[in-house]
């Protein structure tokens, strides 16, 4: 059995379908249907159900699958540590990160971390928060910027920043003389009016729903978008209104500009570095904190 081997049986499981798992692994489609062959003879049992449109997993490959993955992430882990006893000068680091908050994260940290330790290679996967969350916690992203709640009980976090959220509304909105004059509104006035939100699958719209829940009303929805800045441009043109992180609402780039009110009580997110429980945190990832905890420090705003 090798270490390759491992690899291609988890790579066929997670893509169900010979022809992407050989594309992603690059190799042939037969080569890697060989090596299959190969492994399945020589451990005496069949992994995968092959079907005409997909290739499923028996019991014995769900089985051999789990633990091919722990094998892998632990070899992964220890050449992290091999890394490290080289003093960083080689590596590589998988950051995940939710694309609202990596575009107005990363551009901070980044240039700071590449300067600092020129020979990590940093690989960056953007996610919705439930998938990142299921990735940091299988291995496959070595550090996570996720927003709190963190619901896995397999992760661990650092805290990063605490920004406020805000209100966008229309610059006709009635509510816009509020923003103009710096007072604040009650979310519960908030009731009747059309919401604008993200998808579902970002944490920031479960953030939306709860504050609009506690104020003791569900949002009416109007419009849903998977990019923030869609979001704002369509409140700007009158669609509706929509809760945005301070952050997003001070960089906002876009043409349609909407007008941003404070809420009563200040309510806020907090942005965190997610990694697995017990999981070696590599020197490049410790210092990737720390250099990220120190950027969003000198320009907590933007």
């Amino acid at each position: 059995m090798e270490i390759r081997q491992l690899l291609y049986a988890v790579q066929i499981a997670a893509d169900k379908n010979f022809s992407r798992a050989a594309e992603k692994l690059h190799i042939a489609q037969p080569s890697l249907s060989q090596q299959l062959a190969k492994l399945e003879k020589e451990i005496g049992v069949l992994l995968f159900q092959r079907n005409t449109n997909s290739v499923e997993a028996t019991h014995a490959g769900t089985v051999f699958v789990e633990k091919a993955q722990t094998i892998l992430d632990m070899i992964a882990q220890l050449k992290k540590e091999m890394e490290d006893i080289s003093q960083m000068r080689k590596g590589k680091l998988i950051v995940g990160s939710l694309p609202m908050t990596g575009a107005h994260i990363l551009p901070r940290v980044l240039p700071v971390f590449y300067k600092l330790h020129p020979g990590i290679e940093v690989m960056l996967v953007e996610e919705t928060t439930s998938n990142l969350e299921a990735l940091t916690a299988s291995g496959q992203t070595d550090i996570s910027l996720l927003t709190l709640p963190v619901i896995d009980p397999a992760l661990s976090y650092a805290p990063l920043i605490e920004e406020e959220i805000e209100l966008a509304v229309p610059p006709q909105h009635p509510l816009a003389a509020l923003g103009q004059n710096g007072e604040a509104v009650d979310i519960g006035k908030l009731r009747d009016e059309p919401f604008i939100v993200l998808k579902r699958g970002q944490g920031f719209r479960q953030l939306a729903f709860e504050l609009c829940e506690t104020a003791g009303f569900v949002p009416r929805v109007v419009f849903e978008s998977s990019n923030i800045e869609t979001v704002q441009s369509l409140v700007a043109a009158g669609m509706g209104i929509s809760f945005v992180p301070s952050m997003i609402a001070r960089e906002l780039g876009s043409p349609f500009v909407p007008v941003y009110v404070k809420l009563n009580g200040a309510p806020s997110r907090m942005l965190v570095i997610a990694y697995r429980k017990g999981r070696y945190l590599s020197k490049a990832a410790e210092a990737f904190i720390e250099t990220a905890v120190e950027a969003v420090k000198q320009h907590p705003q933007g």
